[in-house]
């Protein structure tokens, strides 16, 4: 059993790593059907291993293990993947009340034309309905549109990081197994597992009919068997799809699904040795005839089998360890050689590092370098590292992928400004790499910043403030870089650096508590960062929204300070825009500061408000430099896995 379903890459939510599907609501979704059982199976294997095989790690595994049974080599397989014993609340699933075949309304907002929405689904989401994984497989909205259906398949597959090769090998290849369960109807299935009795002990979905197994199994109301070797790997799925005319026919428990016409019944019973089948296929089966690019790779895949084994094994790789992080956190005996691009490859540490004469002499270099200052060094250094998810563990300022497409040019990076301070610091480490030892890009830039913090703190009167600093970051090159799959980490907004604004589903504060989860930061590491960020000026387009301070470049307390100054009255800037605020004198109503939503919250949510006031009080300064510099240099070494 393979966990079901895999990273969405524009969010790095959603995969396999903690175990989640034990938890609601991804154990009680329709497309999880009867996963409940599987996982129960694997109990006692869990409870023999204890420690030593997390969930995360064993349920996928075992997909390994299934498809070895079968026949099939996979390309390997790696351990590294911690559980976690609660459900995580911070995945956004849609804003939809009601499960498949309903629940689609909000993320297609309101549209029901098949044909022309497919792209619109709403970002970051990939599955069309709540509670199904990827797509509907009766066709959008159970319409029986193979057309339409590839047109959905090719979005929600996108979203995950894969391209139409992979798409169709791992439909192609994954349903060379298997079939799908249909025999009875859903009137006869109990409810979920978290609707389910107390005495259901956490299983749910009862089948009353006979004994709810095998002839009677019902999980999506498919009953579809799509090669006439369902245990063993074949190009089955392929030939029957390829070489069969279809018609629409209704199951037993009357989905929609394809039956071949006038083909011979020689596809074996899975119940009866006795009796035989036609074959049969998914509305989402026949997307892959019914699309160009798809029709292409199934017709060249129907007459070089190999192709599609080799596609399958890399495909199923990828979709198993997405969000595992980068080959250097992959455990066991099993683990590939060969390297993909999509784990975000790096270049080995070559050579003696720099020692602390070396890094002092830097930031002073840094620091005296022409043109450059505390806010455009911060900024950088903060764009940089924390494009880091821990969801996935992508992202980060190893590699220093920030001096690459397509990072280079986001317009939350500044890139005019971004291009200034990347000039000065190739500079700097040309000088410098004359010698014998060599600094990395990657380390000039979080050198960079934490030369800034530490000037601003002593600016500030912290004289003592020190950053700790660990070289040993190196560079990535473009070739090493995936284009497509870095876009996905593009900020919609970023509360950090006031940029951008929310949406009508996602305001610009829940953004910012989102980022910060995947930065794995408190609530109290939140909310220094923010308030030292503006002290230091690092907002995205070097404006002074949200800097409520008259010393910027300093890292005092004054953001707290003036944020929660009873003096000062908040209004919209313009009527209607609740996104941008102006702080006005009480009395006199003389404009003092513009703020957004990002700010504010932090005077008006009770909980980060109690932390700003700590950090907004008389005597807190000291406090403040210190906790900012502790929480900056965690966020600068997410990403060192090496150090941890």
């Amino acid at each position: 059993m393979s966990s079901p379903f895999s990273t969405r890459t524009a969010i790095g939510k959603d995969g396999h790593c903690f175990g989640q599907q034990r938890f609601a609501p991804l154990n009680s979704w329709p497309d999880n059907q009867n996963l409940d059982k599987a996982r129960r199976l694997l109990w006692p294997i869990k409870a023999k291993y204890g420690n030593k095989i997390s969930w995360a790690d064993l349920m996928l595994l075992t997909g390994n293990v299934a498809l070895e049974s079968m026949g099939f080599t996979p390309l390997g397989f790696a351990a590294g993947r911690p559980d976690t014993w609660q459900a995580d609340k911070s995945v956004y699933w849609g804003g939809e009340t009601t499960f498949v075949p309903n629940g689609n309304d909000v993320r297609y907002n309101g549209s029901t034309d098949i044909n022309d929405r497919a792209d619109k689904l709403e970002k970051p989401l990939g599955a069309t309905h709540m509670g199904l994984i990827y797509v509907n497989p009766e066709g959008p909205n159970a319409s029986s549109d193979p057309a339409a259906s590839a047109k959905d398949i090719r979005v929600a597959f996108d979203r995950m990081g894969m391209n139409d090769e992979e798409t169709v090998a791992l439909i192609a290849g994954g349903h060379a197994f298997g079939k799908t369960h249909g025999a009875v109807s859903g009137d006869n299935i109990g409810p979920e597992p978290e609707g389910a009795d107390i005495g259901e002990m956490g299983l749910g979905w009862h089948n009353g009919v006979g004994d709810g197994n095998g002839v009677n199994q019902t999980t999506s109301g498919l009953e579809v068997t799509w090669t006439k070797t369902p245990t063993r790997w074949s190009n089955g799925f392929l030939e029957s799809l390829l070489k069969n005319k279809w018609t629409l026919v209704t199951s037993p428990a009357g989905a929609h699904q394809w039956e071949a016409v006038n083909g011979t019944v020689d596809y074996p019973d899975p119940f009866d040795a006795t009796k035989f089948r036609k074959a049969t296929m998914l509305t989402s089966d026949l997307a892959l005839i019914n699309d160009p690019s798809y029709l292409k790779i199934t017709t060249r895949w129907l007459d070089h089998p190999q192709e599609l084994a080799d596609a399958f094994a890399k495909a199923w790789f990828k979709l198993l360890h997405r969000d595992l992080g980068p080959v250097s956190r992959y455990l066991g005996p099993e683990i590939p050689k060969e390297t993909f691009g999509w784990q975000d490859p790096l270049p080995a540490c070559e050579g003696d590092l720099i020692d602390d004469a070396d890094v002092a002499k830097l930031k002073a270099d840094i620091l005296a370098a022409p043109g450059l200052d505390v806010s455009k060094l911060a900024s950088v250094a903060w764009a940089s590292a924390s494009t880091f998810r821990t969801s996935d563990k992508r992202g980060g300022a190893n590699g220093a992928r920030i001096a690459l497409e397509p990072q280079v040019n986001w317009v939350s990076n500044n890139p005019k400004q971004l291009a200034e301070v990347l000039d000065a610091l190739r500079k700097i480490q040309s000088a410098f790499n004359t010698g014998a030892k060599k600094v990395s890009l990657a380390d000039l830039i979080v050198l960079g910043g934490s030369a800034a913090v530490e000037k601003a703190a002593k600016d500030a009167g912290v004289a003592s403030a020190s950053v700790p600093f660990v070289p040993g970051r190196v560079d990535a090159t473009q070739e090493q870089t995936d284009v497509r799959a870095f876009s996905f980490l593009e900020p919609q907004a970023d509360g950090f650096r006031n940029y951008g604004r929310g949406t009508a589903r996602a305001r610009t504060e829940e953004i910012l508590v989102d980022k910060a989860a995947q930065l794995a930061l408190t609530a109290p590491e939140l909310t220094v960062l923010v308030g030292g960020l503006r002290a230091l000026g690092a907002v995205y387009d070097g404006s002074n929204t949200g800097v409520l301070t008259a010393s910027k470049g300093k890292l005092t307390n004054d953001y707290f300070k003036n944020l929660l100054d009873i003096s000062t009255t908040w209004t919209k800037a313009t009527p209607g825009d609740a996104e941008l605020w102006k702080g006005l004198d009480r009395k006199t109503k003389a404009e003092k500061w513009t703020a957004t939503r990002a700010d504010l919250v932090f005077g008006s949510h009770a909980e980060l408000r109690a932390i700003s006031e700590v950090y907004a009080s008389a005597d807190a300064n000291d406090k403040f430099v210190r906790d900012f510099i502790a929480a900056w240099t965690k966020v600068m070494n997410l990403d060192r896995f090496d150090l941890k």
